[in-house]
């Protein structure tokens, strides 16, 4: 079944069990005290990146280059829209568009975005996806900006929206908002969702719910998940629902952290230390709060598919009904316009 775009103002395993692997892969991530540095232009995907842009003709450059604040008809400022399923320029990576070269530096710009354990796994999210075609079928890119002072190069197919940009936009983790998803084995999946690789991570977070009091679970489960792509940044944080963070225990908050581990696991190191720094601008996860939605609940087994971590600029947004869609938007201030559209 093909799939629309949703637009704002998408290693199975067994579902009740818990995958170790999982947990020692994200145990032994960087803590909250302890960053490394934030990517920048002479960082892997940059560079190459870079090499990439250095390449292209001026033919090339007409359809995907663009200036820093270039804004598109439809989609306003297109270095910060972001959807399920969209194409950022009509340049199919695969085409003969680009040179075989440029696919090859294309395809090493996606790579060191990704942590090399998860590798395989966006291999495999990109192959279900696009119906077993070949990587970058149904992929486009484009460039913002100029690499050698500030830009970005942006990568989107159906589920997936990843950025490079060297913090560019330093205020920014990612470069922006951004976007994973995955249907698994189909449109509609069952509720251990066989074979999507992207499901361990609610695994991780809904460990932590049999872990709270009762009292602590009714204000953590609320009846229906908001739309899905109203990722914005609220400008009031008490508006925002859910248990807070200053709420729990310290064996409930270790969970929680180990839950952001998961969360980071799947990219580059250096951007998930941006992400870090990004929740430390900002009182750090304690000014966050964790929401189980039971709308959507796959099976009504109560492993909640749906679910959000949420603080003053820090939105990553899970559902996992009917399949897979993840959408992240972070910064270090909520009054930053960088608010996901779509």
């Amino acid at each position: 079944m093909s799939e629309p775009m949703t637009r704002l103002p998408e290693i199975g395993c067994n579902r009740r069990g818990f995958m170790g692997s999982a947990v020692v892969a994200a145990a032994s991530l960087t803590s909250l005290g302890s960053l490394r540095a934030s990517p920048t232009l002479k960082s892997g995907a940059e560079e190459a990146a870079a090499r990439l842009f250095r390449s292209l003709s001026p033919e090339q450059r007409r359809t995907i280059a663009f200036a820093w604040d270039h804004k598109d008809n439809t989609r306003g400022l297109l270095r910060t829209f972001v959807s399920n399923n969209w194409q950022v320029t009509p340049a199919n990576i695969r085409s003969d568009f680009f040179k075989p070269e440029q696919q090859n530096l294309a395809r090493e710009v996606f790579e060191r975005l990704v942590s090399p354990q998860w590798l395989p796994k966006f291999i495999q999210q990109l192959k279900d996806d696009t119906e077993g075609r070949p990587w970058g079928d149904e992929l486009s890119l484009a460039f913002f900006g100029d690499p050698q002072q500030k830009f970005q190069m942006v990568m989107t197919g159906r589920h997936l929206t990843i950025r490079a940009d060297g913090s560019s936009l330093p205020q920014a983790a990612f470069g922006g908002p951004i976007f994973y998803g995955h249907a698994g084995q189909g449109f509609n999946e069952k509720a251990n969702h066989p074979g999507n690789v992207f499901w361990s991570q609610a695994l991780v977070a809904n460990k932590l719910f049999p872990m709270l009091s009762s009292d602590q679970q009714k204000e953590a489960l609320v009846d229906k998940a908001p739309p899905e792509a109203e990722v914005g940044f609220r400008q009031d944080k008490a508006t925002i629902p859910g248990l807070p963070v200053t709420e729990m225990n310290e064996q409930q908050k270790s969970h929680l952290k180990l839950t952001l581990d998961t969360l980071v696991e799947p990219f580059r190191a250096e951007d998930g230390d941006k992400v870090r720094k990004c929740l430390e601008a900002r009182e750090g996860i304690d000014a966050c709060r964790i929401v189980f939605y039971k709308s959507g609940d796959i099976g009504n087994d109560k492993v909640w598919d749906n679910w959000r971590l949420e603080g003053p600029a820090f939105v990553w947004h899970f559902r996992g009904s009917p399949h897979v869609h993840v959408w992240v938007n972070i910064a270090d201030d909520p009054a930053q316009a960088l608010n996901a559209r779509g």
